[in-house]
């Protein structure tokens, strides 16, 4: 069975069919394998302070009480998503 070491070694396939058989003779090497797994850092993320208007604050607080969120997770969920937007343009 033939090991690759780099993804760059795994071709463009013309159907499934073609790339099972690759697959079927190929298989990753384990240390290509152990680099591509996550390694998370000690703190996955960084606290940062915002300034709001209170009767914004207020609304966006609502808005994740009405959908059983934490308004926090709401809100990085919505920056996350704008990023996502911005980063298409």
């Amino acid at each position: 069975m033939r090991s690759i070491s780099d993804w760059n070694e795994i071709p463009a396939f013309e159907d499934e069919t073609k790339e099972a058989d690759y697959w079927h003779m190929t298989q990753l090497d384990a240390g290509l394998m152990n680099a591509s797994i996550h390694q998370p850092d000690s703190r996955e993320s960084t606290t940062i302070t915002l300034r709001f208007d209170p009767r914004l604050l207020a609304r966006i607080k609502r808005i994740a009480r009405s959908r059983f969120l934490n308004y926090q997770s709401m809100m990085k969920q919505w920056l996350s998503e704008r990023l996502e937007t911005e980063v298409k343009k």
